[in-house]
């Protein structure tokens, strides 16, 4: 009936990360050598540790692009994998029949979390989604979860006969 797949919003790829973090180390080995000429020697050990800071961060950047969650629905359960940044995956179910999909206001500046409850069972989807695409998920979740609940019979052409 319904699958979305979602993921975090990277900017950069694999290609681009290894450029940008060429050219990092690139400007900070002219600016040290520079520094180095002129007797401020000091200012290469700096310089490498602020590489390295910047390398790992890029790398963490770039783990976080493992991150996904699928989201599946039929006629009696939806199911949500979700794969965390060192590529596991947890999957929970949820059945279908007393589903519950909605965003709850949270206290911290306003923003809002998606939450599929059932059963007396909630999980929260799409945590790292903006509010935008949060609350299209929402719409596209109840939408779904309604047609599934009030199916829509196409049979004018009996009714004519």
């Amino acid at each position: 009936m319904f699958e979305a797949v979602i993921a975090p919003y990277q900017s950069l790829n694999r290609r681009g990360i290894m450029m940008l973090g060429a050219a990092l180390v690139l400007v900070s080995l002219v600016v040290s050598m520079r520094c180095l000429l002129v007797g401020a020697w000091p200012v290469m050990a700096f310089s490498g540790v602020e590489i390295g800071a910047a390398i790992g961060l890029l790398l963490l950047h770039r783990r976080q692009a493992r991150r996904r969650e699928i989201i599946r629905l039929n006629e009696a359960e939806i199911t949500v994998v979700r794969t965390d940044p060192q590529g596991r995956d947890r999957s929970v179910t949820l059945p279908v029949a007393w589903l519950q999909v909605h965003l709850e206001e949270t206290s911290a500046a306003g923003g809002r979390r998606l939450w599929l409850r059932s059963s007396g069972r909630g999980f929260e989807i799409g945590a790292f989604l903006h509010e935008p695409e949060r609350e299209s998920l929402c719409q596209a979740l109840r939408d779904a979860v309604h047609d599934l609940r009030h199916p829509t019979f196409h049979n004018a052409q009996l009714i004519e006969r």
